[in-house]
């Protein structure tokens, strides 16, 4: 059974880090890009970073670049998002999705990914 498991979310102050990390169990990932994507409350689903199969691109929305990086291990077949200097509006649901031959200009969109996990919190609050 394909199955991605996040994990790594919790409570956090502005300012701090977090790291999250996405797990694919029954496939293996090297040939699959791996898109992040949050959804806060009364919100729509928005990308977050994508990184390609090799590793050797990625993506950043706006409103996390240069706070948080993306990066894989196809070794431990996990693929991590690094996220510092949170802040509250941060804060939502984060999933992480695989698609196989990825077209990498479309890595932001929901809608391209076959594989979803079934999320983890992140809170930013002081």
């Amino acid at each position: 059974q394909l199955q991605l498991v996040e994990s790594g979310g919790g409570l956090v102050q502005p300012g701090g880090s977090l790291r999250l990390s996405c797990v694919a169990s029954g496939f293996t990932l090297d040939y699959y890009a791996i898109g992040w994507f949050r959804q806060a409350p009364g919100k729509e689903r928005e990308g977050v970073s994508c990184i390609s199969s090799s590793g050797g691109s990625t993506k950043y929305a706006d409103s996390v670049k240069g706070r948080f990086t993306i990066s894989r291990d196809n070794a431990k077949n996990t693929v991590y998002l690094q996220m510092n200097s949170l802040k509250p509006e941060d804060t939502a649901i984060y999933y992480c999705a695989a698609k196989k031959h990825l077209l990498f200009r479309l890595c932001v969109l929901a809608s391209e990914y076959d594989y979803w996990g079934q999320g983890t919190q992140v809170t930013v609050s002081s």
